[in-house]
């Protein structure tokens, strides 16, 4: 690790990007989260097709870039908890430093508000609801001592900005057509919060021995029991305000079933975690909940939209 420290930045880069944001496995992520969104707000509204294949992907581009900003503002965010029990890390390590990522957040910031503003300019001002709100979360909203006393509420705060980087590409479809925002966009939002509760869970649910000092995990915060039983917990609301959200879709009970039997499916680590809590099942929890919130969007969204242009 000491010799990456002295690679070229562009090798370092890479590294980073590896390790705390794999560009090709959030990317695809993101992407579905993206087309669900959109397909989901079309689906609603009754409109025939799909957006323009030029807004989408400059739709895709906005979003992937957004997360990595969340992601840039993190290593920020938690530099002194990271310096003191995370050395491992790339930015305690010294494989870049705090002052490269954030020129790589103007730039990127620069490039999003230069390209939506000539392209998509209607999409400026939730582009900017946005990016408000994530300097709000890089300043812990002011108050950084209370929240951190208050993790749960710390943890709503920030899954906010899921749900708006959703409003933002639901806005590639009702925004960009001059139509009105229809209102179960509201149910699909209440996906994408819970979605992001299912990985922030799932990905910290850790074994007795793999407990690290310093660092939170929800088996230490809620116990082990009740930490895996609360992502089962998220797992079936989630599953039941999408079948909510499939109400305003008009899918029926054709899509209630799939998400009953993506739940059961999708609980079965978790179960046998309660049992058994072994590193390599939490491994499992932590990509059954990346699975799980892919397949969610694409229920609601994705899969529909799919079936409509190819019908």
């Amino acid at each position: 690790m000491a010799v990456q420290n002295t690679d070229p930045f562009y090798k370092r880069i890479f590294q980073y990007q590896k390790e705390r944001f794999p560009v090709l496995g959030h990317g695809v992520l993101i992407s579905a989260f993206t087309f669900s969104a959109v397909s989901y707000s079309r689906i609603c509204r009754g409109a025939e097709g799909f957006i323009p294949i030029k807004d989408f992907l400059i739709g895709i581009w906005a979003t992937i870039t957004l997360f990595m900003l969340v992601r840039i503002f993190d290593e920020f965010k938690d530099k002194e908890d990271d310096a003191k029990y995370r050395s491992y890390l790339p930015v305690p390590r010294g494989l870049v430093s705090l002052k490269e990522l954030q020129n790589i957040a103007w730039i990127i910031a620069i490039a999003q508000v230069i390209g939506i503003a000539f392209l998509q300019s209607e999409m400026l001002l939730l582009y900017a609801v946005v990016l408000g709100y994530l300097m709000l979360m890089r300043v812990e909203f002011f108050i950084p001592e209370w929240l951190k006393n208050h993790h749960l509420i710390y943890i709503g705060s920030h899954m906010v900005i899921i749900p708006l980087i959703d409003i933002y590409s639901s806005g590639l479809d009702w925004l960009l057509s001059g139509a009105s925002f229809h209102i179960g966009l509201f149910w699909f939002f209440g996906v994408s919060f819970c979605n992001g509760l299912v990985l922030e869970f799932g990905r910290k649910l850790r074994t007795p021995a793999t407990e690290e000092e310093g660092v939170l995990s929800y088996t230490k915060f809620f116990g082990q029991k009740r930490g895996t039983l609360v992502w089962i917990g998220t797992l079936m609301l989630t599953a039941l305000i999408a079948i909510g959200a499939s109400h305003f879709a008009g899918y029926g009970n054709a899509i209630v079933w799939p998400i009953l039997i993506i739940v059961i499916c999708s609980s079965i680590p978790g179960w046998i975690f309660l049992k058994q809590p072994t590193a390599k099942l939490s491994k499992v929890i932590e990509y059954v909940s990346a699975a799980w919130t892919i397949l969610m969007y694409l229920a609601l969204g994705g899969i529909p939209m799919i079936s409509k242009l190819v019908s």
